[in-house]
């Protein structure tokens, strides 16, 4: 639809992050008006001679705003004025039929009924609601200059003061009730303010760079406030709750993967003693340990262009990199000695007991001889584009799982690509999309020369320039969202063939 006929204003589509909240509500608000007509409901699942098709579908977005294909705002401006405008929604019909035959009149009714009239109150501006859909632009633009200002004041996360951080249950990622929450307050010691674009002043918890802990008993909300930490590195939709909860954008969630696998990597900065003299400056194995593959998985990480890591359940990170770590620890002391901050949740209250933290590390005998080399990045890694096989068959086939009690996988050829330990990775969308960038990212930016990282750079480079369709540019699909660099180059570390050079 073109601008002269969606008449969008300004505070709209001026900037790539107007646009992206745009189109981020749009295919919100286009999957509500198809669920709330029975159009997303196909004629019956009786068989091959049964009735079947006549749904519409478009990809249904997480919590989280995110750059997608279901909607497009493409434009052209000069400086700030807009020149010309054209938005596209992206979304399936399947087709009607009765076994064989195709429903003839049913076809007819959805798409010169149906379909025509979703698209009137869908998408010309004139039909929505103005005030929610400012409500959503500028609450994303918000959350996105919050962001950009950590940095300034030496700081990795920010959570606002109100917060609504539980969720609503471990499979719905909506907020908890109000009444049944405990909302989020600062320890005054730890409250830094900010001057927002639209929303105002706001208060909350900053958390420094450097080597942060979070500490507490059980079930006093150390994971709660970790979890809302680590998908702080997206922005969220108005009412969510997490709405300024906002982390480094290149902050990566670290956990142990047992039975990974893991090719030559240098893990020396944690493990250089493994059994029978085994080399860790090029560490490889196709059944990681626990302790082997976090080792692997931060490593890969730092590779990645990660700055921040956060780690549920070291000190040089900070010192010779500038990359910052935030730990959650249950009962353990002796990360008292290297951590800048101790936070500890009490009945899911944050209280800064750094101080208090660093007493007793004064009073403990320290119980750390072990040594380890220092972090050395100079070993760079490349990847084989060879080795990265999607044949299946006589042709090539990435597929992608839903969402599972054990994450997202991905079908590479006769491979799968386990995710579940990418907890970072939150929407299908995101999934389909890595995947392809694996094929994308073999056939344009690897050559056996080029290292991990510069592939990642160069790849991020062309979606800026050129969005996602790059990934498929002669289908217009509409089920991609998008990834970050650290978790397409995660699918491709867990990719079993992978060969390093």
């Amino acid at each position: 639809m073109d601008q002269s006929v969606a008449n969008y204003p300004e505070f709209a589509i001026s900037s790539k992050t107007q646009c992206t909240a745009t189109a981020d509500y749009l295919t919100r608000w286009f999957s509500s008006l198809v669920h709330s007509g029975g159009h997303d409901k196909n004629f019956g699942g009786g068989g091959w001679h049964g009735k079947k098709g006549g749904d519409i579908r478009i990809d249904i977005p997480s919590q989280h705003v995110l750059e997608r294909t279901s909607c497009l705002v493409t434009k052209e401006q000069i400086e700030k004025l807009v020149i010309w405008a054209i938005l596209q929604v992206r979304f399936t019909v399947s087709l009607p039929a009765h076994g064989r035959t195709i429903e003839g009149n049913a076809c007819r009714r959805i798409l010169t009924e149906n379909l025509p009239g979703i698209i009137e109150k869908a998408l010309p501006f004139q039909s929505q609601d103005k005030a929610s859909l400012q409500r959503h632009v500028e609450s994303v633009e918000d959350q996105t200059y919050l962001r950009a200002q950590l940095s300034a004041l030496n700081l990795v996360a920010f959570v606002r003061d109100g917060a609504v951080l539980p969720r609503m249950s471990g499979a719905d990622d909506r907020p908890m009730s109000a009444d049944q929450a405990v909302l989020f307050q600062s320890p005054l010691s730890m409250r830094v303010d900010f001057k927002l674009p639209h929303s105002g002043r706001i208060s909350g918890m900053g958390i420094p760079k450097g080597v942060s802990l979070i500490v507490g008993g059980g079930f006093h909300g150390k994971s709660t406030l970790l979890n809302a930490i680590e998908m702080g590195v997206y922005d969220h939709v108005p009412g969510d709750g997490r709405e300024f909860v906002v982390t480094d954008s290149k902050a990566l969630k670290i956990r142990a993967e047992d039975g990974r696998s893991i090719e030559k990597v240098d893990i020396r900065p944690f493990i250089n003693n493994l059994p029978f003299g085994r080399d860790t400056s090029v560490f490889s194995t196709q059944d990681a340990s626990g302790s082997t593959s976090q080792a692997g998985n931060i490593i890969e990480g730092l590779e990645a262009g990660a700055t921040c890591l956060l780690i549920d359940e070291v000190r040089s990170l900070y010192d010779d990199f500038g990359v910052s770590t935030i730990l959650v620890m249950g009962g353990s002391g002796d990360y008292f000695q290297v951590a800048g901050h101790v936070i500890m949740m009490d009945c899911y209250q944050a209280h800064d007991v750094t101080q208090k933290a660093k007493s007793i590390a004064a009073e403990t005998i320290k119980t750390n001889p072990q040594t380890f080399l220092p972090f050395n990045m100079t070993k760079a890694r490349i990847p084989l584009p060879q080795s990265l096989d999607a044949s299946s068959g006589d042709r090539e086939k990435v597929r992608v799982r839903g969402k599972t009690q054990f994450g997202f996988q991905v079908e590479f050829g006769n491979e799968e690509i386990d995710l579940s330990g990418c907890e970072q990775v939150v929407e299908k969308s995101q999934t389909h999309a890595i995947g392809d960038s694996i094929l994308h990212a073999r056939n344009n930016f690897m050559d056996g020369g080029s290292t991990m990282a510069s592939v990642l750079q160069r790849m991020e480079a062309d979606f800026n320039e050129k969005g996602l369709d790059v990934l498929c540019p002669h289908i217009p699909l509409g089920n991609y969202s998008r990834p970050r660099p650290l978790e397409i180059a995660a699918a491709i570390n867990r990719y079993r063939s992978l060969r390093i050079k």
